[in-house]
């Protein structure tokens, strides 16, 4: 029985994992997943001491994703109300995004949106159009970037909960 629940765990880890395509808090699925397996498997090994650095992980993934998108657009030059606007957009652009391409327009949206929302806010504060775009390249960038240490993020997680499993 526990290996049939642990590898219906690790099914649900990976289509938790995927929802990162979808801009959606994937790491934080993985956790309530696992402590949900936790809960259910009598013979789990899984301590609350690695749900807490797992929670601290993802925690710290979010702070770095926008971290990053807020270092991104400082050094190409964005303003403080420009890098709200992108992160602003990269929200806006997820949501609008989402019904596009079976839910994959939300990742291009993000990163799109994170461009428009510096570029807007920016050409707002009447900024050169060359200025605009520059300090929009340095948001998009950075949240890629974010986005990147996220899914990474996801991976350890993943990694780490196969030896967990079985």
């Amino acid at each position: 029985m526990t290996t049939i629940i642990s590898s219906l765990t690790l099914l649900f880890l990976l289509l938790a994992f995927s929802t990162h395509i979808f801009g959606l808090p994937a790491n934080w699925f993985i956790i309530a997943i696992l402590a949900l397996w936790d809960w259910l498997a009598p013979d789990s090994t899984l301590s609350l001491n690695t749900l807490l650095i797992f929670a601290g992980m993802a925690f710290a993934g979010e702070c770095i994703e926008f971290w990053l998108q807020a270092i991104g657009a400082q050094k190409y030059g964005a303003s403080r109300s420009g890098n709200w606007g992108a992160i602003l957009g990269a929200i806006a652009g997820a949501l609008l995004g989402a019904p596009f391409l079976f839910g994959l327009g939300a990742l291009a949206g993000a990163i799109g949106g994170a461009y428009l929302g510096c570029l807007g806010i920016e050409l707002l504060n009447k900024r050169p159009l060359a200025e605009a775009k520059q300090a929009a390249w340095g948001a998009m960038v950075g949240k890629v970037l974010g986005m990147a240490v996220k899914i990474g993020i996801g991976i350890f997680f993943l990694v780490q909960t196969v030896d967990l499993l079985f």
